[in-house]
């Protein structure tokens, strides 16, 4: 499938690059329908890998590339089903949403993350699936889940511990701060700064570089610097669905739902 257009997002494939464009108001909040999208999506890239260099991933949404995890529908699905039958619903989302993460990190193609404003929790793991993030200068990153009782559940932790160093990871995770797309680049999180507004284009000049060479050493040079931390993967949802059964997490779901700032996902 070259082309889709669904209620979360869309993708398109043209030139040997696929691009996908979140498109959820209001900060492309990511539950089960978004979940449902990507699985399609993963399956299409692994269709259309053959013919393709790259692949984009973009938001539409003025605030930002993603907020992460739809916060409101976890509480509300916490709230109406039996917690036995909750807690293997929250560990089978947990494990189909790492499916969709490990395979866009394996990928052969050169998956490139274009983000601007808010790049929170979900969102921030799925850029990190990504092997290039571009980020506009009014970019930020967070990892705001420990304000929930939580850590963050979708890889995104065993994916900075491949990448940076632990000082850098400490202080983002344990403090709950988010950090500016300079910050981000300086400790080489970030790999291209772009101007504000131009982190898609950037994006796409990059796959277009990226398109000049051989398919199979191109994979094969990805597949050498970007193992797949498979075990700290499971570890981590080990962790998270313990965690989940605390009463604290409730109670930071509630305080989320409950209130009335603009945007509530803001450390």
């Amino acid at each position: 499938m070259k082309a889709f257009t669904g209620a979360m997002l869309r993708w398109e494939w043209r030139d040997r690059v696929l691009e996908l464009t979140l498109d959820h108001e209001p900060a492309n909040e990511i539950g089960l329908a978004a979940l449902g999208e990507l699985e399609k999506f993963i399956t299409a890239l692994d269709a259309l890998s053959p013919d393709t260099s790259a692949c984009i991933f973009a938001s539409a949404q003025r605030r930002g590339f993603s907020a992460g995890a739809d916060l409101r529908e976890l509480y509300r699905l916490a709230a109406v089903m039996p917690e036995k039958e909750f807690h293997t619903g929250a560990r089978e989302f947990l494990e189909r949403m790492h499916r969709v993460m490990n395979a866009i990190d394996a990928a052969p193609v050169v998956t490139i993350a274009a983000v601007h404003g808010v790049c929170f929790g979900g969102g921030f793991e799925l850029a990190l699936a990504c092997d290039i993030i571009v980020a506009d200068k009014m970019a930020r990153f967070a990892f705001p889940e420990l304000r929930l009782g939580l850590i963050p559940g979708w890889g995104g932790i065993p994916r900075l511990k491949r990448d940076l160093g632990n000082a850098f990871i400490r202080d983002l995770l344990l403090t709950g701060r988010s950090v500016s797309a300079a910050r981000a680049h300086a400790v080489g999180l970030v790999a291209q700064l772009a101007a504000e507004g131009e982190s898609l284009r950037v994006a796409r000049a990059t796959a277009e570089q990226i398109r000049k060479f051989d398919p199979g050493a191109r994979a094969a040079a990805k597949k050498f610097v970007k193992p797949i931390p498979c075990e700290e993967l499971r570890r981590e949802i080990e962790i998270f669905c313990e965690l989940l059964r605390q009463p604290a997490v409730m109670a930071g779901l509630k305080k989320f739902v409950e209130s009335t700032d603009a945007m509530p996902y803001l450390p």
